[in-house]
């Protein structure tokens, strides 16, 4: 490790840090339905779509309402997108001149954008037209982003009222977030990668001659209007099968920079939001710091790691002065390679400017444990926010056990309903991702795209699932996954990922929503200290550390143990 890495890391440290106030106080005015400084550019649109849909938006929708709109909503994309993607051979902009989309792909394609996860079993260049990656994947990145912001939003309203029977208003809030939160930003992030020189052309393909006189042909397309909201809205599917590494999509140092920041803006803000939302903002900079030691952590191990270098290579002579370079880009180099790779798998985001299955055994584990957690260390835009609510409602719930009193959090009562709801939104995800891993590596099929032998090949199928299910999308690129079985089972993690967590959580604001709020008294636990806040991340650690070890075990664990005796598998 050197000093300069540990300069970057905390440059990018220091820089979020300054983005939280601000961010945080734009979306709570657009929470609020407060006049902003684009209201007067966007307030004509954002009525103009209330009357076309027949919406009033004065009217709120109680939990299920507002969950019952965002299926609906979630539906209708889905069909749109699949329809797109299987008639792409026969519709305009499509300049390489490609076919449909297999059926199996274009469902997983479809679910993986639609959730948020934007999980790729096919290389962008290669696949999809340029109608297909501006009309229906970047348009998915606005309204999966869009959606699960308006769910935080609903979710913080539980907390902030007392005795209320609605959460707000899902189409609302959906407008309200994509237009003056989203399109605004994508656009001044996209102009940016530009200048930094990331294309953003209709013109097609173009015809090089390398220095050996061969032909090569060079991918180009709308990149940077792709780039930008794939970032911003943690979404991650890149243009290029090489993501994050092509440098088309991050061609500069200040590029990885911006594409950093970008992802983990929208989370870090909405820390912010949900304090000036409760009416007490040291409950906002709680979360923050809860979430932001946990980040620490991941980046030190992971950086730690791949600073060493790989003993195998060591052994045969390689210099380990570099650290461990296998599968990464030069201009980046260990440090920032390890920093992308844990804001990327902090938040739900998934965009990689590294291959993450080339990492040492313990700087991979760090992603596939960041996406175990549930990916509340910032996390998706609002996924990542209230995730770490419902852990925040175990800390209090715990806390309530061991002094015999009713837990309590932001003066609401958690009473056994909310517990239950809590519960069901945090074991669903380790069914799913244990669940199907456990089918892959075990029926003949299935386990014939898995390409390494041993743990790491365990871990490529683990990985796999655990970025389904976490809504994550980044992958272990050993696993040749576009096959009938993966294409479904993935996309079924995928939306019991997504939903099984969004509809309790919404259930969970309804039900605060609805209960009054308690006076301070002598014996409330407070939940804006450092006991919280290292309570809430002991219950994070522990619950993961139940949950996971066993598997992890199997997996990065024993490899790395492995690897020092100079074994491989």
């Amino acid at each position: 490790m050197t000093v300069n890495g540990w300069l970057q890391i905390a440059l990018f440290g220091a820089l979020l840090l300054a983005l939280t106030a601000p961010m945080g106080a734009w979306l709570a005015a657009v929470a609020d339905g407060r006049r902003t400084a684009l209201t007067p550019v966007f307030g004509p649109l954002e009525r103009g779509l209330y009357r076309l849909a027949g919406i009033d938006p004065a009217r709120e929708q109680g939990w299920l309402g507002y969950a019952a709109s965002m299926i609906a909503f979630k539906v209708a994309g889905f069909v749109l997108l699949y329809l797109l993607l299987r008639l792409q051979g026969v519709l305009p902009l499509n300049p390489a001149g490609l076919g449909g989309v297999a059926p199996d792909l274009a469902f997983n394609t479809a679910v993986s954008f639609l959730t948020n996860t934007n999980w790729q079993n096919y290389g962008g260049e290669t696949t999809m037209s340029y109608l297909s990656q501006m009309a229906g994947l970047t348009t998915q990145n606005f309204v999966s982003a869009a959606a699960g912001i308006a769910v935080a939003m609903a979710v913080v309203r539980g907390f902030a009222r007392h005795s209320a029977a609605t959460v707000g208003n899902f189409w609302v809030d959906l407008v309200r977030v994509t237009l003056y939160v989203l399109l605004p930003v994508a656009l001044v992030v996209a102009l940016v990668l530009v200048w930094q020189g990331v294309p953003q052309t209709l013109g097609g393909s173009v015809d090089a001659t390398t220095l050996e006189g061969a032909r090569q042909v060079i991918a180009r397309g709308p990149v940077a209007s792709q780039e930008a909201i794939k970032m911003f809205g943690t979404n991650g599917g890149g243009f290029f099968n090489a993501n994050s590494a092509h440098p088309f999509e991050n061609p500069t140092a200040l590029a990885n920079l911006v594409e950093m920041l970008a992802i983990f803006a929208l989370g870090a803000g909405l820390t912010s939001m949900f304090g000036r939302m409760v009416n007490d903002r040291r409950q906002g900079w709680a979360v923050f710091a809860a979430m932001f030691v946990l980040f620490l952590v991941g980046v030190s191990v992971a950086y730690w790691s791949e600073a060493q270098g790989n003993p195998l290579l060591t052994a045969l002579g390689v210099d380990p002065t570099l650290g461990n370079m296998e599968g990464k880009e030069v201009r980046f180099g260990p440090a920032l390679s390890a920093l992308f790779a844990t804001v990327t798998t902090d938040a739900s985001c998934g965009a990689v400017n590294a291959m993450h299955e080339s990492f040492l055994p313990l700087g991979g584990a760090v992603p596939l444990v960041n996406m175990m957690l549930g990916e509340i260390v910032f996390g998706g835009v609002g996924s990542g926010l209230y995730g770490f609510l419902l852990f925040a409602i175990v800390a209090v719930f715990v806390a309530g056990l061991m002094v015999g009193r009713t837990p309590e959090y932001l003066g609401k009562k958690i009473e056994a309903r909310e517990i239950k709801l809590t519960m069901l939104a945090i074991l669903v995800l380790p069914l799913v991702m244990l669940g199907f891993t456990a089918a892959a590596v075990v029926l003949p099929g299935p386990a014939a795209a898995i390409s390494a032998a041993g743990p790491h090949g365990f871990t490529e199928a683990l990985y796999a699932y655990v970025s389904a299910a976490a809504n994550n999308g980044s992958a272990f690129a050993g696993l040749s996954a576009n096959t009938l079985w993966w294409n479904s089972t993935l996309g079924a993690a995928m939306i019991v990922g997504r939903f099984f967590v969004m509809i309790p959580a919404l259930a969970l604001a309804g039900s605060l929503a609805a209960k009054k709020t308690l006076p301070i008294s002598a014996g409330t636990f407070p939940t804006h200290g450092p006991l919280f806040v290292g309570l809430v991340v002991g219950v994070i650690l522990i619950v993961g550390g139940l949950t996971f070890y066993p598997a992890l075990a199997l997996g990065p664990f024993v490899e790395h143990f492995a690897l020092l005796q100079g074994t491989q598998f």
